[in-house]
């Protein structure tokens, strides 16, 4: 974009400067969304209504000709649609293997063995790093979330540090994975990384989440919880054969990349038309037997879809922003004049207040030249850095919705010095490891 497209370098402007307000209000209410309750793709599509008029209207006042401004919004919504889809189809399998029980089976089991806190913290955190490389970091934290709610109700202080555990490893374990994150998807998307190129982030991944979860594992009470009644929850029939759909279709969407130098969603798509003829297959069988239909759209029904249309909000404020030139204006200011490692873990820091999907989407279009390294490396702090605090990521802000005030902003900040020292052991790691 930046090659192709000149900015319109109206920065000074007092409506270039005006569209930088309406971004930071609507900021604003999605940072609050824990208290005022509006859903955070509302205000954020708002903000690139507005943006994009004033775009509009600075354009013609620049003699921009109608054809140049359509080529910069078709390139956003080219940048949105193929993100979405790829994000829709991921969230349809996830709710498919919901509805089959896929998940309530792992949480009744583990609530059935009756392990004690001390091992509960590891083996959740664990499941959660490795869940949320392969589904987002949102549904992997509120799955095994219910876990550690269930089995910890009658010890808040276990709750407490269970909760910050699941915010860490969901994050770390999205990180080194193009699936686990939809920050390390669009650096995949957009051709800086290969798909195997982020495996290389794996053992700075699990420094990031071993070192703050260690000082936690300290603190946790050397307690066994009371003893469930809990009974065996059994997997819906086409349970597993569901799950291994989905693997083959993050295989059919890393080969459509690889070989065919197609877009990822491509494969992802062709995952989902699987999905839908395996699921008619399921329906026409249990509803005549009388069991439980299956219908493949109401698992896209209940995609998550306040967060693809707040995607779809950042992504045009962010665009239309950078057409102004604001996002020249950060890349001179932060890659140019700090340098690209500075600037990089600056990132990671910045993604602990601001959600990072904007973030990474403000680098990616800033027009940065950098080499491998550092793309993983801004990607590593961009994935990780929200942990540092509880509005820093989905999942930090969605467990403290779900624990019923046990975890909250500030029983979080208490372990911001110990993620924080993860934070840098990670980087450091990926120096010493891919540098």
């Amino acid at each position: 974009m930046a090659e192709e497209i000149k900015n319109l370098g109206l920065t000074g402007t007092e409506r270039g400067i005006y569209t930088v307000l309406i971004f930071i209000v609507a900021y604003a209410f999605v940072m609050t969304e824990e208290f005022t309750h509006l859903r955070k793709s509302k205000p954020v599509i708002f903000a690139a209504a507005v943006i994009w008029g004033h775009v509009a209207i600075l354009a013609q006042e620049a003699g921009v000709s109608n054809e140049d401004l359509h080529k910069v919004f078709e390139h956003n919504l080219k940048e949105y649609a193929e993100l979405m889809l790829f994000l829709l189809v991921a969230m349809t399998y996830i709710n498919a293997m919901a509805e089959r029980n896929v998940f309530e089976a792992l949480r009744s089991w583990m609530i059935r063995k009756e392990f004690g806190y001390k091992q509960l913290f590891w083996i959740t955190g664990i499941i959660t790093f490795f869940l949320s490389s392969v589904a987002d970091n949102l549904t992997s934290a509120l799955l095994v979330g219910a876990v550690v709610l269930a089995v910890g109700a009658d010890n808040e202080k276990f709750l407490s540090i269970g909760f910050v555990n699941l915010v860490v490893a969901a994050n770390a374990g999205g990180a080194f994975c193009p699936f686990g994150d939809i920050t390390t998807l669009m650096v995949w998307q957009a051709g800086y990384a290969e798909f195997f190129d982020f495996f290389k982030l794996f053992i700075p991944s699990i420094v990031n989440y071993v070192v703050p979860a260690f000082f936690m594992w300290q603190a946790i009470p050397d307690e066994q919880p009371k003893a469930s009644n809990e009974a065996a929850v059994e997997m819906k029939p086409g349970a597993l054969v569901i799950c291994g759909l989905f693997a083959l279709t993050i295989v059919s969407a890393v080969s459509f990349k690889q070989f065919l130098h197609l877009p990822p969603f491509m494969g992802m798509m062709l995952g989902l038309s699987v999905l839908m003829l395996y699921g008619h297959a399921l329906h026409v069988r249990y509803s005549v037997e009388g069991g439980d239909g299956f219908d493949i759209f109401n698992k896209v029904k209940n995609a998550e879809w306040d967060t693809l249309l707040f995607f779809f909000g950042v992504v045009f404020a962010v665009g239309g922003m950078g057409y102004i030139g604001y996002l020249e204006l950060m890349s001179e200011g932060m890659y140019d004049g700090l340098g690209a490692t500075t600037a990089n873990i600056l990132v990671g820091i910045i993604s602990a207040i601001v959600d990072n999907i904007p973030v990474m989407f403000a680098v990616l279009n800033m027009g940065v030249d950098m080499d491998l390294y550092q793309w993983l490396l801004v990607t590593l702090t961009a994935g990780v850095g929200g942990s540092m605090l509880s509005i820093g990521s989905a999942a930090g802000v969605a467990l403290m919705g779900q624990s019923n005030h046990k975890y909250t902003f500030f029983s979080h900040l208490k372990w911001t010095p110990a993620i924080a020292a993860g934070y840098v052991a990670s980087i450091l790691t990926h120096y010493l490891v891919n540098g």
